[in-house]
């Protein structure tokens, strides 16, 4: 495993952890530049801080600063009631696959969706078997449009907790599925045009979590997420942990990935809208800083 211990060189921010501070919105550009000063390397986007800060801003800023995209947040959400919300889905996914190609993303991650109407309140159906097919229609077709444009498509499997709203894979063994029935290996030295990210926080529990990342192999390991699992969790959305904070052996999780080939970054993503939302960004960098060097 790689020494974390003596600096930050493979620490990425999500944006998502600062994206408020001392509960206020934090703008896109304010976070590059504070990320910047402390020497973070890489950083991961969300889509609607970008479109608030404008593409070619943020593109010009993370070129000015030498960064680079551990991923971009988010492509998916592709199961619909009709063939409008379809294409909607399709084409809102092809713009994602634009943006990052822009910004110059080692990849896409991929929130799949789950039940339409579901992450509203209402659910139109509870045919889960029928989104995880549009699931699998929706990336095949994102795939062809993604692959000449060189951007890589990571499916996050998220915790079943999120099945009905937001991701219907729910597993790595899912994604990985997926991954083989779409991408087949051609190439084994070649870089997987669709992959995995790995977030503790959804796959930590799994017990055939090491196994699964041993199949993914190097090539398929495309995205690392860091957080930590509280216990008691007061939101299943928004209580994420800081790392070293909870029960997640996350140095056990970054070793199998490292056995396998994986030499990216870790991606703090913390959602945390009762206590890391409400400390001032810097605080929260720094921290970030600490816990990468101690707990990751």
């Amino acid at each position: 495993m790689r020494d974390f211990s003596r600096d930050h060189r493979w620490l990425s921010i999500n944006t998502a952890t600062v994206r408020r501070s001392r509960g206020v919105d934090l703008p896109l550009p304010q976070i590059i530049e504070a990320c910047a000063r402390r020497g973070i390397r890489a950083i991961s986007p969300w889509r609607d801080q970008v479109a608030a800060a404008g593409l070619d801003t943020v593109s010009k800023l993370v070129q000015a600063h030498g960064l680079e995209l551990s991923g971009y947040c988010r492509g998916g959400m592709f199961p619909a009631a009709d063939a409008q919300a379809l294409a909607a889905a399709r084409d809102d996914n092809r713009r994602a696959v634009d943006e990052a190609c822009e910004l110059g993303a080692a990849c896409l991650v991929l929130v799949v969706g789950g039940l339409p109407g579901a992450l509203a309140g209402r659910a139109v159906h509870k045919d889960i078997a029928g989104a995880r097919a549009q699931v699998r229609d929706g990336i095949a077709e994102l795939l062809e449009y993604a692959r000449p444009r060189r951007v890589p498509l990571a499916i996050e499997p998220l915790h079943p907790m999120y099945a009905a709203d937001r991701a219907c894979v729910n597993t790595l063994e899912q994604a990985l599925d997926l991954c083989e029935e779409l991408d087949p290996v051609r190439d084994p030295a070649a870089r997987a045009a669709l992959g995995v990210a790995v977030d503790v926080y959804h796959v930590w529990w799994d017990p055939k979590l090491q196994a699964q990342i041993g199949r993914a192999g190097g090539r398929r390991l495309l995205a690392f997420h860091v957080c930590d699992w509280l216990t008691p969790t007061t939101d299943l959305l928004n209580d994420r942990g800081m790392m070293g904070d909870g029960v997640i052996d996350i140095p056990r999780i970054r070793g199998w990935m490292e056995a396998q080939g994986f030499a990216g970054y870790s991606e703090v993503e913390i959602f945390s809208t009762g206590n890391w939302w409400r400390r001032g960004h810097d605080e929260v960098l720094d921290t970030c800083i600490a816990r990468h060097r101690s707990a990751v």
